[in-house]
């Protein structure tokens, strides 16, 4: 398994070695030795969840207020999709920068976004299916977006983006800056920290 640190501190991607042979082929995309020599600390799975879109669906972009916020731990087991991550934390030294990833079922390569980061992906073709492993389980209070058009994102030009009604009525950056939606850095450090015990 090869981890890569991202140009946001804290989020990575994962490619793990994949076996074929002539029934097919063996991958691990999770595997939690790796990820905790990676990130620093053991990924805590809450709930597993699965969306499967199609071409230029858009989900996001999406987090959760810290605490505890929701990490993420997202690969792709069909199609290819644009795994995006997003820096709203408020005081953060990368705050409004972005990096992403194209995951395939052809990879089976993985990110890794810790609290407090935005995310959001878009499918590139038909039938992609995206499978996160989630620190904390759905929880609808704590549950946040910003309009995943509203901000600067690699969205290739060529694909129409295709919005939930609930993401397209998502508050701007701005807006949930000024109304003071976005997680605090400080506030995330310190449940990181907590997490590395």
């Amino acid at each position: 398994m090869k981890a890569r640190e991202l140009k946001i501190p804290g989020a990575f991607e994962f490619t793990p070695s994949v076996f074929p042979d002539d029934r097919g082929l063996f991958v691990a995309p999770f595997q939690a030795e790796a990820f905790e020599e990676a990130v620093g600390h053991p990924l805590r799975v809450a709930q597993t969840n699965h969306s499967e879109s199609r071409r230029g669906v858009v989900r996001g972009l999406h987090y959760a207020t810290v605490p505890p916020g929701q990490a993420k731990y997202v690969h792709c087991s069909r199609g290819r999709l644009l795994d995006v991550m997003y820096d709203l934390r408020v005081g953060s030294p990368t705050f409004g920068e972005w990096d992403a990833a194209e995951l395939s079922a052809d990879r089976f390569n993985a990110v890794y976004l810790p609290e407090g980061l935005g995310h959001a992906l878009m499918s590139l073709e038909d039938g992609s299916v995206a499978s996160y492993l989630c620190s904390e389980g759905f929880n609808p209070k704590a549950e946040r977006g910003v309009h995943p058009l509203s901000v600067e994102l690699p969205w290739p030009v060529d694909i129409e983006p295709v919005l939930s009604p609930k993401d397209a009525a998502a508050p701007t950056l701005e807006e949930a800056r000024v109304a003071g939606l976005l997680p605090s850095y400080d506030a995330c450090q310190a449940w990181y920290a907590q997490l590395k015990g």
